[in-house]
């Protein structure tokens, strides 16, 4: 039998064996071997489950102590970013509004206790952090003021979530821009803290612009499904419904958010990149910054 050739006169079957050993070989193939290191899944799986155990208490500790205004608008917050309405958005409202007996049950010492278990998550991010940027662990001692500095940071983001995506005022394309400038920034600059400096920022540019725009696309696309999810599943199943709804969602966010990051250093390392930005390569003058603590 013979082999018949393709429209440039070479045999069919050898084109494809050339193209599947150039994929085998090139860019694409150290871009999946590098993706698959990292057990991205895996990690988002991790950050999401350590996000739902300690977000959820620490924003209800965060609601016991605010005043009535504040607890109005983070619950448009988590409104805007999950597009609640109904039954599900009833339900939250009452959860942040039932905080009198959380005051005088909790007290200070509670709310302390809540805000240093929160840290485990930003523990774990930073472990994300390092590894996509094979990096060694850094000391608790040196990193534990971060993880407070991150979570207080984080928490006043959603605290303006609803006034940012209507654009403070300005219109729903304002909102759009800013939220994608904002949470760009923010993946920025939590890299640059998380790692403790030992990336440049240029560096770093990258992963924060796929995992800022990824999560707002995300975002967008959160505020048609998930009401819906969530209603179906308050019907179905419950309160501990939209939980799960929720949780899900989680899932999903960090899964885009880890695999951009993760992009972003395969992105920096890439000759191209150095080129533009004029930095210095990974594993050279970008990292040799000590740890500042």
């Amino acid at each position: 039998m013979t082999v018949k050739p393709g429209l440039s006169g070479r045999p069919r079957g050898r084109t494809a064996a050339g193209l599947a050993a150039s994929l085998r070989s090139g860019a694409t193939a150290r871009l999946l071997s590098r993706l698959a290191g990292l057990n991205i899944v895996e990690g988002s799986v991790r950050l999401a489950a350590q996000a739902f155990l300690t977000a959820l208490p620490l924003l209800m500790t965060v609601a016991a102590f605010a005043p009535d205004g504040m607890q109005d608008l983070l619950a448009d917050s988590l409104r805007a970013v999950l597009g609640m309405r109904g039954d599900t958005l009833d339900e939250l409202r009452q959860a942040f509004s039932a905080t009198g007996t959380t005051r005088n049950t909790a007290g200070a010492v509670s709310a302390v206790v809540t805000l240093v278990s929160a840290t485990a998550f930003c523990r774990a991010l930073q472990a994300v952090c390092e590894r996509c940027w094979r990096l060694p662990r850094a000391p608790v001692r040196a990193a534990f003021w971060r993880w407070l500095l991150w979570l207080l940071v984080w928490l006043a983001y959603l605290l303006f979530q609803a006034p940012l995506r209507k654009g403070f005022g300005a219109g729903t394309v304002t909102g759009l821009v800013l939220s994608l400038l904002s949470v760009t920034l923010l993946w920025w600059w939590s890299q640059h803290l998380l790692l403790g400096g030992r990336i440049g920022w240029r560096s770093l540019l990258p992963g924060a612009v796929l995992a800022g725009a990824g999560t707002v696309l995300l975002s967008l696309a959160a505020r048609v499904l998930v009401p819906t999810a969530m209603e179906r599943s308050l019907d179905e199943f419950g309160p501990l419904g939209p939980v799960f709804t929720f949780l899900s969602w989680l899932i999903a966010v960090f899964l885009v958010a880890v695999s951009g990051l993760a992009l972003g250093e395969y992105v920096a390392s890439t000759a191209w990149y150095r080129t533009a930005a004029r930095s210095p390569a990974p594993g050279e003058a970008d990292r040799v910054f000590p740890d500042p603590s």
